[in-house]
């Protein structure tokens, strides 16, 4: 670690930051088992991508494209919103300690707006918010990751991914970046090989846990 360079935590959002993945679990599954049932377990393998990917690949009909984002859209406005035990405070114990936060997600401006409305705290969390939007390509490609780096000039040992599906996984790694495995949506013996650390939240997770592992 460069110790006079600054240090950024990327935070992934769903399954990371707020508890959604098991939502989108029943959503993307209905999806998988509606539209493409040669694909088992369609809901796993289009964790971590964007909507423009998982369109584009497996939704190549425009109209197709179109039902599919309106029931999403109709599902999103009904979900939970609710906090990754431990993160919140653990996001606000970075800050204090003058560690940049970012978020980057692999959803879209939409999605994101219905997060604002749930909580209207949640952009003064963060120092930026990185959505589909801003990456030329999706995770697995690291291109997300170190673009959050390249924001604050970052070396790359002075950052920390934090990720819960495979894909996001894979692109912290790929970005060779110290990747913490969150055991959220994927078991802990699941993600081990993955990634560089586990922890099951952040309730136990800290600052100084987390420069112990950069240093």
């Amino acid at each position: 670690m460069i110790k006079d360079r600054p240090i950024v935590a990327l935070f992934d959002n769903d399954g990371v930051i707020l508890d959604t993945e098991s939502q989108y679990s029943v959503f993307w599954g209905a999806v998988g088992r509606k539209y493409h049932p040669e694909i088992p377990n369609f809901d796993h393998v289009i964790k971590g991508q964007t909507l423009v990917y998982i369109l584009n690949t497996y939704f190549p009909d425009l109209d197709f494209q179109k039902k599919v984002v309106e029931e999403l859209y109709q599902f999103e406005e009904q979900m939970n919103y609710a906090y990754i035990p431990g993160v919140y405070d653990f996001i606000l114990e970075l800050k204090k300690h003058g560690v940049k936060t970012v978020v980057v997600t692999s959803s879209d401006q939409s999605k994101m707006n219905q997060v604002y409305r749930s909580h209207p705290e949640f952009k003064d969390l963060f120092d930026r918010i990185l959505t589909s939007e801003d990456f030329k390509a999706s995770k697995p490609d690291p291109y997300c990751y170190l673009l959050g780096a390249e924001l604050f000039q970052a070396p790359l040992e002075n950052c920390m991914v934090f990720e819960d599906s495979f894909n996001g996984l894979k692109a912290g790694k790929a970005a060779k970046i110290f990747t913490v495995g969150v055991a959220t949506t994927n078991t802990r013996d699941s993600i081990e090989s993955k990634c560089d650390f586990v922890i099951d939240d952040f309730k136990d997770f800290t600052y100084s846990k987390m420069m112990d592992l950069l240093l």
